[in-house]
């Protein structure tokens, strides 16, 4: 305990290594800021189609499977700072050029491009630490990237949800393209030779190179073997799928129910964010060794009654019932997310973690290609209403059934003690 305490305050004193994770801190929160942004612009000001709103999370996710090998090949052979530097000034070029585009037409590809972008920054940022922290602060390190990506997710929609209900969007854009070049002001007073003081010693390393497609083999092999990770992944895969049809498309539910009301779908967001952060609290203090199948189908049940009770919402509604169905949404979206991550951290040995967690971002990035479109065109086919309604009632079925089965599907006990005898020191971190 008191060499772990030491490990974890002399990385918090590592001024070069505070100032890099505080730069990738603010690029992530800007990332996330600007979402609903651009939601509200493109469905209230540009009064885009429920297919055309689909292609968004679509030109966003696309780079992500194209180039997902490629900028870890980048991250390994470039210079790690010069690289998220570039990204940085580029990202806050391309947001700028976000709020003069008239129309989706140009929109589009500039999401890609700045999607681009955040694929070749996220592994040279990762790269990067492993050079500047020692070897036993590697788990810290790593654990405080998770809290920045799963805390942004969070705090990003929600300071963009009240900050649209009192500025434009083009505000909100605005406020995230400043963030990134506060990021890359902050790149410019880290040294190449402060940032590369441990990365020279492992950057000839062959092995790592050679072994990569045998290393992608094993995690896959391992997750499949797993009866415990690969229900996990599939429980995940199938409630992905029925929530990513609709996750893009409350901009056109909203443009029904409250016309008039821009702020209205912010308000949404940041009811879902206060849910989020109560249940992340609550989680962290009950007992998560055991129900996985309680949890994570509990998780889906509520989210499925959330988008459920949207879509039942009439034209005229009130603020309360939509932040009340807000908190809702994000009490479940709260418990389905620390419950899923920490199964797959607390079931993964630690050398497999990174693997198991990319597979885990690939198969995503899978979803929200066909997902969203496929929502789309349903919702343009029979208005957001009733597909909301649908596939609320298809969600939170999906989590009843992860209850009723969660002995069957998660056998915890089981898992839980031959685990414990492979590895009774297995570590915990949180990654994305």
């Amino acid at each position: 305990m008191n060499a772990s305490t030491q490990a974890g305050t002399s990385l918090l004193k590592n001024k070069v290594y505070m100032r890099v994770y505080s730069a990738y801190a603010t690029a992530t929160f800007g990332d996330w800021f600007d979402a609903l942004a651009i939601q509200v612009l493109v469905g209230y000001r540009w009064q885009a189609s429920p297919l055309m709103l689909a292609l968004v999370p679509v030109s966003i996710a696309l780079p992500g499977i194209l180039l997902g090998s490629v900028a870890g090949v980048a991250a390994d052979r470039l210079n790690k700072l010069k690289l998220m530097r570039m990204c940085d000034l580029l990202t806050a070029l391309l947001t700028v050029l976000v709020l003069f585009a008239p129309s989706m037409v140009w929109l589009l590809p500039l999401l890609m491009l700045r999607a681009a972008l955040s694929t070749l920054n996220v592994p040279a940022q990762q790269s990067m630490t492993r050079s500047m922290v020692r070897e036993d602060q590697l788990l810290q390190a790593t654990s405080l990237n998770g809290i920045v990506n799963q805390g942004s997710k969070i705090a990003g929609p929600l300071l963009g949800g009240f900050a649209l209900s009192v500025l434009t969007p083009q505000w909100c854009i605005l406020i995230n393209a400043c963030l990134r070049g506060c990021s890359y002001l902050l790149l410019l007073t880290v040294k190449n030779s402060e940032a590369g003081q441990v990365g020279s010693e492992s950057k000839g390393d062959p092995e790592e190179h050679v072994s990569l497609r045998t290393m992608w083999k094993e995690g896959w092999g391992f997750m499949l073997r797993s009866r415990l990770l690969l229900n996990s992944m599939l429980f995940g895969l199938v409630g992905a799928l029925a929530i990513q049809m609709i996750d893009f498309q409350f901009t056109s539910l909203f443009r029904i129910i409250a016309p008039a009301e821009e702020s209205m779908l912010g308000w949404l967001v940041a009811a879902t964010g206060v849910g989020a952060i109560f249940m992340i609290i609550i989680m962290n203090k009950m007992n998560r060794g055991t129900g996985y199948g309680w949890k994570l189908g509990t998780g889906y049940a509520l989210i499925g009654v959330s988008v459920g009770g949207l879509g039942l919402l009439q034209p005229g509604v009130t603020s309360l019932p939509v932040l009340l169905l807000g908190i809702v949404l994000g009490l479940g979206n709260g418990m389905f997310m620390i419950t899923f991550n920490y199964c797959l951290q607390k079931e993964t040995p630690p050398h497999m973690t990174g693997r198991v967690f990319g597979i885990q971002s690939t198969i995503l990035s899978g979803v929200m290609i066909g997902a969203p479109l496929l929502g789309g065109m349903l919702v343009q086919a029979a208005g957001p209403s009733r597909i909301f309604l649908n596939f609320g009632i298809v969600i939170a079925l999906i989590g009843v059934l992860g209850i009723v089965f969660g002995r069957v599907l998660w056998p915890v006990q089981k898992e839980k003690s031959d685990s414990s005898k492979e590895q009774p020191g297995k570590a915990k971190v949180m990654e994305t």
